[in-house]
């Protein structure tokens, strides 16, 4: 590790619970969805007290600043007083474009609904 105050991104990302697994944080930093100060991070790159760590995950965006640098997993309670959460609230339900649903059992698609589905999709962000 770099120094006795810090802790790998990855690492951090997992054990307060912003990801699910750890292997999750670590491929998030590889596809370039974690950055550290600004800069894109790799999963082994060290975070301290007062660093800003931005995350791209599950079609939002997390900014929250270090307090603690945490090495394991912990509670929600005790994960939620290691950042402060900078991240901007979740869009409204209203404002997320249904998915194209369909009801069940009503067979295969036609190429019609096909391509409803394929646009609606794409006007999701």
């Amino acid at each position: 590790m770099a120094g006795e105050g810090s802790v790998r991104v990855d690492v951090w990302v997992w054990s307060v619970r912003l990801v699910k697994t750890r292997s999750l944080a670590a491929a998030a930093c590889k596809a370039g969805h974690v950055r550290v100060n600004g800069d894109r991070a790799k999963p082994a790159q060290p975070v301290k007290a007062g660093d800003e760590v931005r995350l791209r995950h599950a079609g939002r965006e997390f900014v929250v600043k270090v307090v603690t640098p945490l090495r394991k997993r912990v509670g929600a309670p005790v994960a939620a007083t290691a950042y402060v959460d900078h991240s901007p609230p979740p869009p409204p339900r209203e404002a997320v474009a249904p998915a194209g649903r369909r009801d069940r059992g009503a067979g295969r698609p036609t190429k019609r609904d096909r391509r409803e589905t394929d646009r609606l999709q794409r006007l999701q962000p």
